[in-house]
């Protein structure tokens, strides 16, 4: 697979989900990466992109009409105090990773947060992966904490690495995100 110029980064649409989810299947058949043990049947993984997509952004990386890579984010945590903080993830087709489109889907993911005035991005790693960490840490994200054998996948504990980005300054009193 090529990865050149003609590659668009957009919103994601539903007609994107099922490139989508070939992206992602193979995390969870083969990887800890994700701790789904099944891979979502499509109606399922739909109704997740259309929760998501009601308040916050997902982006995929298109050429021509395939998905070569997707970025989003999501509610953090339930709670009113925590509305400013997100947590992001980015997947990219296996044929077109190192090339820099985890970086270019993430820069323009986090340019949407901060339009919508979120300030804190969190990632939520399973270790070891340090491809992920490297790519996190390259965008200016820092290590917030471990929970350590927090999740059980292909016959192993497995730790999680918490990292975050500020995107913005802590305003004394923040308005609102917008999450519409």
């Amino acid at each position: 697979m090529e990865l050149n110029t003609s590659i668009e980064i957009r919103p994601a649409l539903l007609t994107d989900v099922p490139g989508i989810l070939d992206i992602y299947a193979p995390f969870v058949r083969e990887t800890a990466i994700t701790f789904e043990y099944e891979v979502p049947e499509l109606p399922v993984f739909e109704e997740r992109f259309k929760s998501v997509t009601a308040h916050y952004p997902w982006l995929v990386a298109t050429s021509g009409s395939q998905v070569l890579g997707y970025a989003y984010a999501m509610r953090f945590r339930e709670r009113a105090a925590y509305q400013w903080c997100c947590e992001c993830s980015v997947y990219v087709h296996p044929d077109v990773r190192r090339r820099g489109l985890a970086t270019r889907l993430y820069k323009h993911l986090f340019q949407e947060l901060r339009l919508r005035s979120l300030i804190n991005v969190y990632a939520v790693i399973t270790l070891p992966n340090p491809q992920s960490v490297a790519l996190h840490e390259h965008l200016g994200f820092e290590t917030a904490g471990v929970l350590r054998k927090s999740g059980f996948k292909h016959g192993a504990w497995h730790d999680v690495l918490f990292m975050e980005l500020f995107l913005a300054e802590h305003p004394q009193s923040p308005e609102p995100p917008d999450l519409s």
